[in-house]
């Protein structure tokens, strides 16, 4: 916007906050003038010609990060793409991110895209991208596009700083075209549990539910394991739509509040699929928002148990408001609270920058081996519909605790995926052997139960890893080598067959997944967790 359409604009504000009756001026209207005065004395006063619309963006940009994490401002352009993710396709590396003291932070991988193809994780920092240097005032949402977008089968090569580690990770990620269903896998676990995973809360997000629901149930599902892990949120109008296909008539499902927004509650139809049947939800780290009033709401009516680890605590809400040039700002003005009355966003008063370590102070402290590491005041302490103890103060506390797989926490395993071998060797394998494989096995089933990764694939696997210029060693190798035959294994599934087959091979030895199954097959004990004893 002009600076000149600026000034008139201020001035105009200004005039609508000043009363008939001459009142004093608030600071408000105060700093109005004081901030429309500097831009026009820099417009006709500064030495040089000044980029006005980029200094008023900077201190937009400046202002909204003295608030809290997840105020943005969105430019013009961006405007459009800044929904994407959640209502259309693009070609790109396939990460969700946020931009942190101008540096750009993975908040999660697009399940099935490039970035997680090669090992790309929630709270990696992109330092370089392509030999230059990512982070600084000159980063915004223009400049990662411009650098991580593009067409489909082009390469770029990003300098990753992964937690407290001084070295820079290199990967080469292959762009490609971003997949955007929201459900990544539907299928039967045994002959009466069923399984969905939901990746993001998006536009189509409960047609794909009731979709996937309605073919579970055909094929004879009585209990449900919703997985969230991974799941940064979404439209809170899908969130309210999914709890509500879970919990009975005109039950509070979220509300918010905050010092210039009166509360408002949503509360549940009675048009719900599935309000009653045992109900499991997985969540983990990575789960946020959206998830975390649907985990919330489930907890707090005690109608399914949580497992998994405490979820990442983003509760905040943000309201669109739009600006004169037709930029936006997308400003926080109330808070997502349970119904129990448990505000979900986690502290932040320490600044950004102390928030954005929340992940790695998390692993520091134990918090992903040991549920015990975890401790609430008594202060934060609220009660479910039933009676249980549930803790406010940031993300939701699952029920059941499951401590992080470090069984492919090798050097080995990083380094194979980080350079690509591993999902070079599982992609050539597929291509080349994709018609041996499905005559072998008549269909998916038959392959997940029978196919087996022998010394050939080991042997065709270490090739890579050294054409790769991966050093193999049999150590790190024998630590990890159940996850990484099994990754080998569900890569060449979904490779020969879909996204989908990933997961129902990588589901055999998923923790939460096997401990879900254990508590939906012991009724007494899914009714005690559920009465809290």
């Amino acid at each position: 916007m002009g600076i000149k359409h600026l000034f008139t604009f201020v001035l105009v504000f200004t005039t609508l906050f000043i009363s008939a009756q001459n009142q004093p001026q608030s600071k408000a209207q105060m700093n109005v003038q004081k901030l429309g005065t500097m831009l026009y004395l820099i417009e006709n006063f500064y030495v040089d010609t000044a980029n006005i619309d980029k200094v008023t963006e900077d201190a937009i940009i400046a202002a909204l990060k003295e608030l809290d994490p997840h105020s943005a401002y969105i430019s013009k352009k961006d405007v459009e793409k800044a929904n994407e993710p959640l209502v259309g396709s693009f070609e790109g590396i396939g990460v969700t991110f946020q931009l942190i003291r101008d540096t750009i932070t993975v908040i999660s991988p697009t399940a099935g895209g490039p970035s997680e193809k090669v090992g790309i994780m929630a709270g990696d920092q992109f330092i370089k991208i392509d030999g230059e240097e990512s982070f600084g005032k000159k980063v915004d949402n223009e400049y990662v596009q411009k650098h991580l977008r593009g067409k489909k089968g082009t390469k770029v090569t990003v300098s990753v700083k992964r937690g407290n580690d001084p070295e820079l990770i290199d990967f080469e990620i292959t762009r490609d075209k971003i997949p955007l269903n929201s459900i990544n896998a539907t299928y039967m676990l045994d002959n009466h549990v069923g399984y969905i995973k939901l990746d993001r809360f998006a536009q189509e997000s409960t047609k794909e539910f009731k979709e996937a629901f309605t073919k579970l149930q055909a094929q004879g599902m009585e209990s449900l394991i919703f997985d969230l892990r991974g799941n940064t949120g979404g439209y809170l109008n899908i969130a309210i739509e999914l709890v509500d296909q879970f919990i009975g008539e005109n039950k509070l499902i979220v509300f918010t509040e905050g010092i210039h927004s009166p509360r408002q509650e949503w509360r549940s139809t009675k048009d719900g699929l599935y309000t009653s049947g045992k109900l499991v939800v997985l969540i983990d780290e990575g789960s946020a928002s959206a998830s975390e009033i649907l985990s919330g709401a489930v907890q707090d009516h005690d109608r399914g148990v949580v497992i998994g680890r405490r979820s990442f605590g983003k509760g905040l809400v943000q309201r669109p408001f739009n600006l004169p040039d037709g930029a936006q700002v997308r400003l926080t003005t109330s808070r997502y609270h349970t119904p129990s009355g448990r505000c979900i966003q986690r502290p932040y008063e320490k600044g950004v920058e102390d928030y954005a370590k929340e992940m790695t102070k998390r692993l520091e402290h134990g918090e992903y081996f040991h549920a015990d590491s975890i401790h609430f005041p008594d202060s934060l302490k609220y009660k479910t519909d039933g009676g249980r103890t549930v803790y406010g103060g940031g993300g939701i506390m699952p029920d059941i605790f499951i401590p992080v797989d470090t069984s492919f926490n090798s050097k080995l395993y990083t380094n194979l995926v980080r350079k690509g071998a591993l999902n070079r060797f599982t992609t050539d394998y597929g291509l080349k052997h994709r018609d041996e494989i499905k005559a072998q096995y008549t269909d998916f089933e038959q392959f997940n139960k029978n196919f087996l990764v022998g010394k050939d694939l080991i042997e065709g696997l270490k090739k890579a890893a050294e054409e790769a210029k991966v050093e193999w060693d049999n150590e790190q190798f024998q630590h990890s080598e159940k996850f990484i035959l099994l990754q080998v294994k569900a890569l060449i599934a979904r490779n020969v067959w879909e996204t989908q087959e990933y997961y129902r091979v990588m589901a055999q030895e998923d923790a939460g997944i096997g401990k879900a199954m254990e508590i939906i097959r012991n009724d007494r004990e899914y009714k005690r967790i559920l009465k809290g004893k």
